[in-house]
């Protein structure tokens, strides 16, 4: 079972947004975490940057998540760095909109490579390499339930991932491994806002009772609970975190 004061997080997409944000989090909560990142260096090592200033623990590590043996390269690290893996958050993700009838194949395949594919390399390396009494949390979207147009092939990926995670933790049965999913709304992170006037923006913000848009943090609390010591009886599921959008 994990030590609490002795355990590692990989976290996938966790250069900036939602990602560096839970890195950050999982730090704070004692975690020695492996900043995962695509491409952008800088980013990811700032991130690293910000959790030994406050303290903590980190390693960047470039893998691009839907190559399986750059993941298998990436949990190798870990465990050369931290002794062994407890935690994995496949957060990394990629979203394109368009109506079905004009999305073209490229679009397609990157989506489902980096969503799909992705989450299903870090999951299968997890479910053999993870130590006892840890945890998965992957990432769906509230998108599942609004079913807004031009979401189509983003939101098929992210149900997949649902039906994964359901999957995976039964077949984990014995372990005490917690295999669970978050799916925010909207969030205010760089990539939501940009492109969208402020009308848009305000009209998103109003859409859940809570009459805000979602920030990183309120995502990484999630995360943090369901990654630590008292998210142990919550196996299986998928938390709509959306401020009551759906």
């Amino acid at each position: 079972m994990i030590e609490w004061n002795n355990k590692t997080a990989i976290v996938t997409g966790a250069s900036r947004g939602i990602g560096a944000a839970i890195a950050e989090r999982l730090a704070l909560d004692g975690f020695a975490v492996v900043v995962n990142y695509a491409g952008n260096a800088a980013l990811a090592e700032a991130v690293v940057a910000r959790i030994a200033q406050a303290g903590g623990k980190a390693l960047a590590v470039q893998a691009d998540v839907s190559d399986s043996a750059a993941m298998r390269a990436m949990f190798d690290e870990a465990e050369r760095a931290f002794g062994g893996v407890d935690v994995l958050v496949n957060n990394a993700g990629v979203m394109a909109l368009a109506k079905i009838a004009d999305a073209d194949d490229d679009t397609f395949d990157r989506i489902v490579a980096i969503n799909l594919k992705g989450t299903f390399n870090g999951l299968r390396e997890a479910a053999r390499r993870l130590r006892n009494g840890g945890r998965i949390v992957n990432f769906s979207t509230s998108v599942v339930g609004t079913k807004l147009e031009t979401y189509g092939i983003y939101t098929a990926t992210k149900a997949a991932v649902e039906a994964l995670t359901g999957i995976l933790a039964k077949e984990l049965r014995g372990r005490a491994i917690a295999v669970n999913a978050v799916a925010p709304g909207p969030v205010a992170t760089e990539l939501f806002l940009n492109g969208k006037s402020p009308e848009l923006i305000e009209r998103y913000a109003k859409m859940p009772p809570m009459e805000r848009l979602g920030t990183p943090e309120d995502i990484a609390g999630v995360v943090s609970f369901l990654a630590g010591p008292d998210g142990g009886w919550v196996d299986g599921q998928v938390v709509r975190a959306n401020g009551g959008l759906v």
